[in-house]
């Protein structure tokens, strides 16, 4: 009887374990997780046709616990100019769009262009990225180019401590990611075999919906993996846990 009191006495104590040590197997997934998207980019990935027009997000998420996001600046290249550039409006947050001259004009539907967006601001007008929370910013661009296997934007992201975080790093094919890597929104020919990204750049907004939506599914299927993640560590450490408590019970 004394053994058997002993046997249930041990078991309760592992049973009241088992929360803390899940929990820390979860937190230790989300510190190990959290560089490879704490950082500012572009998406979709991928899914942008050259020569067309394509809606992207703009993807800010907050990685501090003490600072909300209140800005982020968007500068657009003009080596690579784009003639249209519409911010969808955001609840919350002021969109303001600069346009500068351009050193070399372009042409857009047969009409020369010299001046084109070069800088997109948005600034939070309440709380803004809360800590733990990200923020998208949907921009419909074009046309885009049609020399070019990649746009790279530069972006600053300002918290309301006055801090500002600087996205401005090339990455360079082959080497490490840098500290602070710049968006990259990579361009896929403008006509695939089937011929589906050439029709969609030409068919105007009905493309628009299609990279977005893809944007959305690849976010999704991002977040799923990370969960899944997460419970198969834990679920590992739990049957770990199980383990070693039968051994003990065998030897006792």
């Amino acid at each position: 009887m004394p053994q058997q009191q002993a046997d249930a006495s041990r078991t309760r104590r592992f049973a009241r374990r088992l929360p803390l040590v899940g929990a820390a197997a979860v937190g230790s997934v989300v510190l190990l997780a959290a560089p490879a998207f704490a950082h500012v980019s572009v998406q979709p990935a991928g899914s942008a046709p050259k020569g067309g027009y394509a809606t992207v997000n703009f993807k800010v998420p907050n990685e501090r616990d003490d600072a909300s996001t209140v800005k982020l600046e968007v500068t657009l290249p003009t080596d690579q100019p784009l003639a249209s550039v519409m911010p969808q409006p955001v609840p919350g947050w002021k969109i303001d769009v600069k346009t500068s001259k351009l050193a070399k004009p372009i042409e857009m539907h047969g009409e020369k262009i010299d001046k084109a967006p070069s800088k997109i601001t948005w600034t939070a007008e309440d709380k803004g990225v809360e800590p733990g929370r990200f923020q998208q910013f949907p921009v419909s661009v074009g046309m885009l180019p049609e020399d070019a296997d990649q746009v790279v934007f530069k972006a600053l992201q300002t918290y309301d401590d006055k801090e500002v975080v600087r996205w401005i790093e090339p990455t360079k094919e082959g080497a490490p990611e840098p500290e602070n890597p710049a968006p990259v929104l990579q361009l896929t020919a403008a006509e695939d075999e089937h011929g589906g990204a050439g029709a969609d750049a030409k068919s105007g907004d009905k493309g628009h919906v299609k990279s977005a939506a893809a944007g959305q599914d690849a976010a999704d299927g991002d977040t799923t993996a990370r969960v899944l993640g997460a419970v198969g560590i834990v679920v590992g450490i739990v049957g770990i846990g199980f383990g070693v408590f039968a051994g003990r019970r065998r030897s006792a």
